[in-house]
């Protein structure tokens, strides 16, 4: 499903206009994500919301990434564990998978380096799911509008399309 047709109708496409700037997109406002989420579910995306304001230690995160995605019990609960089992998660054919990460500057100001490598283990695998032809990727919201994350890889954390002028997240 990870193809795109080249016909014009499909430009427009809320999907596509965050793929192609890359897997992690920020979001500000709360209704700006709920509208987004609402498209990706009607176009066949599982979501997986989670409340990262409640990830206050590694091992919470940890243990519920592996609930909520399902990880085999084996998961061994450290940054590498995560990149292997992010990339055998179920990627519905028909649509994709959305990682919706609420509050992620709270758990980024307590665990600022982790925060990063969640989100560059997500790049990455969303990236290999691609070459598969299966799309994840993540919405990340912060209630924080100036959040900032450095180089994934070789790409930047975009703020959506609605958001990225300064001045449509009130600054």
């Amino acid at each position: 499903m990870a193809v795109f047709s080249d016909e014009p109708e499909e430009y427009q496409r809320l999907d596509l206009s965050l793929l192609k700037n890359g897997s992690i997109h920020l979001y500000y406002r709360l209704s700006v994500l709920e509208e987004d989420v609402s498209w990706l579910r009607s176009h066949n995306y599982q979501l997986d919301n989670f409340d990262c304001s409640r990830w206050q230690t590694e091992q919470v995160m940890h243990e519920e990434l592996a609930s909520r995605l399902e990880f085999p019990k084996y998961y061994g609960k450290n940054l590498d564990a995560l990149n292997d089992c992010l990339g055998d998660v179920s990627i519905p054919k028909d649509g994709g998978r959305v990682l919706v990460l609420h509050r992620y500057d709270v758990f980024t100001a307590g665990l600022q380096n982790v925060a990063w490598h969640v989100l560059s283990i997500i790049d990455r695998n969303a990236w290999l799911h691609l070459l598969f032809g299966q799309r994840l990727f993540a919405l990340v919201q912060s209630d924080d509008p100036l959040i900032e994350f450095p180089l994934l890889d070789s790409r930047f954390v975009m703020w959506n399309p609605r958001e990225w002028l300064d001045k449509n997240r009130g600054l």
